[in-house]
């Protein structure tokens, strides 16, 4: 008799993350706001699939502070602070900066072509990113940023500063997506030093690929305590 495939628990497996991921969406795209509370049943309903699936994925979301579970009333999308936007910016530094040090003590020669081809592909992530902050379109830059960082990241050989790095980026675009998306226009707006630092830490460039982070930072904190502290009308002009 042939023995369990395991088909069944990965294809729960599998809807858990894709629901996850769905939501995560949701959150990054403005459509579920901070503080909005929902039901496993609600997104059950939403989804047509089974509670199960919906609850390992609400949990999981919790699990990566996206979430604030709530045992009588279900689960709420969690409200961020500037202080919090902050801390992640000071914890990212902290990431990047290890990273950045490790990436040029381990990189061959300018040439080696297995590492031109992990760059191209990080810098094709970064044109992407790019291309789309120029044009103010919101939800694709955060698609490419976030796997240009995760990419860049690999880089590192490190899997646990890497997911550490890529859940504080998701936590800082859901800090600071629901104050970007209250402006009519974000041309001119967004960072878009991505393909700048990656020359740079083709180079070798420690210092330089610093100097861009730093200043992203500085820009990402700037913006987000201008449009906390003001009106969306009188940062556009409208």
């Amino acid at each position: 008799m042939p023995g369990p495939s395991g088909t069944g628990a990965v294809t729960r497996s599998t809807l858990r993350q894709q629901i996850a991921d769905a939501l995560r969406d949701e959150v990054l795209a403005g459509r579920l706001q901070p503080g909005q509370e929902f039901t496993v049943k609600e997104i059950a309903e939403q989804y047509g699939v089974s509670a199960t699936p919906v609850r390992e994925a609400l949990v999981d979301l919790s699990a990566q502070g996206l979430l604030d579970a709530d045992h009588h009333r279900g689960f709420r999308v969690h409200e961020y602070s500037v202080d919090d936007f902050r801390g992640m910016i000071e914890a990212r530094s902290m990431v990047t900066d290890g990273m950045f040090l490790a990436l040029a003590a381990d990189l061959p020669e300018p040439g080696d072509p297995r590492i031109t081809a992990a760059l191209a592909g990080v810098r094709r992530r970064g044109e992407e990113a790019q291309r789309a902050a120029a044009a103010g379109d919101l939800t694709v830059l955060i698609g490419y940023d976030l796997r240009y960082w995760r990419e860049l990241a690999a880089l590192f050989g490190n899997a646990y500063l890497s997911d550490f790095l890529h859940r504080l980026r998701v936590q800082s675009w859901v800090c600071t997506v629901q104050h970007l998306r209250r402006l009519s226009d974000l041309r001119g707006t967004l960072w878009s030093g991505h393909t700048e630092l990656v020359d740079a830490l083709a180079h070798r460039d420690v210092p330089g690929a610093r100097a861009l982070v730093d200043a992203y930072n500085t820009h990402s904190l700037t913006l987000i305590e201008r449009l906390t502290e003001g009106s969306a009308e009188d940062l556009t002009g409208g």
